[in-house]
């Protein structure tokens, strides 16, 4: 997989994950992963808002996995709702 970072411009989560910067993602979505990493939020956390349609995000499914739209976390993260 090739990606458009530097390694220090990388990311890493608890898990060791590598993530880019929010702000060069390009895709329309991400994967539970994440965006509970962006949120910093518990991946289990955004699993129990789809399921229970409560949280702050709603998320697409495409083939039955949860995928959280990109511009929705960065309006949340920027303040609004």
């Amino acid at each position: 997989m090739e990606t458009n970072f530097t390694p220090s411009e990388a990311l890493v989560s608890h898990s060791q994950q590598i993530f880019p910067p929010l702000e060069s993602i390009t895709r329309p979505t991400v994967p539970t992963d994440a965006a509970a990493f962006y949120l910093n939020r518990r991946p289990q956390t955004l699993r129990a808002w789809a399921c229970l349609e409560n949280g702050a995000l709603r998320p697409v499914r495409i083939n039955g996995r949860l995928a959280w739209n990109v511009i929705e976390i960065r309006n949340l993260l920027s303040g609004g709702e």
